[in-house]
Order: structure tokens, then C-alpha cells, then sequence
């Protein structure tokens, strides 16, 4: 299990420090997720052509039926996934929808989205870790579930969105929906045409409004969760709504350089967040 516990390590993702306080069985599981959500983007980001990526893709599909259907994984992370994450009940739907929502970026780069198409490819990309975690931390209620998995998820993808915009140009891709483009007097659907736009800060301080309102969505939420189940949900939100703010703080024309948040910061957050302060 170390070397899915390097991953998640090495990758500085804010994720690591919810994940290290919990029990070693929901651990497991936990860094079994972020490995398997880790290995599905670096297919898509990679550099191998198109065909090959959807091969992969596919092939993954498969192992969904291996694992859930036959009993018998292919893969090393398959039999992770089937050791560590089965006996929490996670569905199956769920990882085929992080799959076919993370490959919205292939044939082509995603480049100003519909809203729907924007809101379906968060609920893949990020709604869906949450919805597997919160099975995993110990929630049962199914509604709630899906709510906070939606809502916090979006929340965190349009951060990282509004984050990353400018990395993202550089790789030819523009999340920022068309309608808050157009709304901000902004026509090009070309992502390096895009950042350097004097209107750019409306589109995001557009978007950032929508993230903000599911924050607030999902703090409503989660106080409807138990304690312990609680304690990792929060944590990671609080992390991420610091990142928030320090872009909110600075000023939405601003893009470069990306807000950090170092290690102990984090862990300080993590903390509070965790014991209710």
C-alpha cells in the first residue's frame, strides 16, 4: 500500500492530510481513490496520441466489469480498488462517470463549455471523489450523499478552475462556460486568447460567485452529517475555501502567479477544521 500512499504524498494534493487522520481501513480506501481518480488524468493529459488514450479509457471500463461483474481485476490499482474500496459499497456508475467525464478532454481539449456541459464535467471530475469519500468516511443517507458530493464538488473544481486558468491556456483548454464569457463581452473561444483579455476578470469573478454559493450550499450540508463523518468533509473544504479567498482577496484580474498555501498552513487548517475551531 505504500506506493499508493507515495502518490498521494508526493502530489501535494490538499486532499492528504483529511485522508492521513483517518482509520487505517478508510485510509486505504481513501488513497485507493486518489490514485485510481490520479491515474485516469494522466491518461488523458498524457502524451500518448489519441487513439491509445481511448484504448486505455475503454480498457478501464473493462475493469470496471472485472472488478464489479467478473470478481477478477486485471490491474494493480483494479485489485486495489477491489481489496480496499468493495466492502464500503461504492458504485460502480460512479467510476465510469469520473471516466467519461475526465474524457471530455479528448479528442479535443475542453474550450468554453455550455453551462450543463460545465456543471456535468465538475459532477464527473470532482463530484464523484466526493460521492465514493463520503461513502467511504460513513454517510448512509443516499440524498445527502448526492447533494454535498455536488455541491461541494463543483465548488472545488471551479476553484481549481479558476486556480488554474492560465496553466490551462498554455495546454489549450479554456472551463470557464461560454455564457460567462459572452456575458463578459468576451467572443474567442481560444484559451490564449482568452487570458490575456482586459474582460477576463468579469468571466471569473462571475464564475466565482457560482462557486460561492455552493460553498455555502454545502457548509449547510454538512452539518447535517454525523461528527466523525464530518471531520475529513470539512477539512478538505476548509483548505480549498482558503484558496478562494486569497484569489477573492487579490482581485479576479489577477491570475499569476497561482495562490500556495504551504504544508503547514494546510495542516493548520486541517486541524481546525477537524477539532471544530
Amino acid at each position: 500500500m505504500n506506493d499508493i500512499k507515495q502518490i498521494v504524498k508526493k502530489s501535494g494534493t490538499s486532499f492528504f492530510w483529511s485522508m492521513r487522520m483517518l482509520p487505517k481501513a478508510k485510509r486505504e480506501a481513501m488513497y485507493t481513490i486518489y490514485a485510481f481518480c490520479r491515474h485516469i488524468d494522466d491518461i488523458v493529459d498524457g502524451d500518448d496520441d489519441v487513439a491509445e488514450k481511448q484504448e486505455l479509457l475503454n480498457a478501464w471500463r473493462e475493469e470496471m466489469n472485472n472488478i464489479y461483474d467478473k470478481k477478477v481485476p486485471a490491474t494493480e490499482i483494479g485489485r486495489r480498488i477491489y481489496k480496499n474500496c468493495m466492502r464500503f459499497k461504492l458504485p460502480k456508475e460512479e467510476f465510469l462517470r469520473l471516466i467519461n467525464s475526465i474524457s471530455m478532454d479528448i479528442p479535443d481539449p475542453v474550450q468554453a463549455p455550455s453551462l450543463d456541459k460545465f456543471l456535468e464535467y465538475c459532477r464527473g471530475v470532482a463530484g464523484v471523489p466526493g460521492n465514493l469519500s463520503l461513502r467511504i468516511f460513513g454517510c448512509k443517507d443516499e440524498e445527502i450523499i448526492n447533494e454535498l458530493a455536488t455541491n461541494l464538488g463543483n465548488a472545488l473544481q471551479i476553484t481549481n478552475i479558476l486556480r488554474d486558468v492560465k496553466e490551462d491556456a498554455m495546454s489549450n483548454r479554456l472551463y470557464i462556460p461560454k455564457e460567462f464569457l459572452l456575458k463578459a463581452d468576451i467572443s474567442s473561444n481560444d484559451p490564449k486568447t482568452v487570458v490575456v483579455d482586459k474582460n477576463l476578470a468579469k468571466a471569473r469573478e462571475e464564475l466565482a460567485q457560482l462557486a460561492d454559493e455552493y460553498f455555502k450550499k454545502s457548509e449547510f450540508l454538512i452539518q447535517k452529517l454525523d461528527k466523525q463523518t464530518a471531520r475529513p468533509v470539512k477539512m478538505i473544504a476548509a483548505i480549498y475555501r482558503k484558496y478562494f479567498k486569497i484569489m477573492q482577496n487579490r482581485g479576479w484580474e489577477i491570475i499569476s502567479p497561482k495562490p500556495q498555501i504551504s504544508k503547514m498552513k494546510k495542516l493548520t487548517l486541517a486541524l481546525r477544521a477537524y477539532f471544530g475551531k
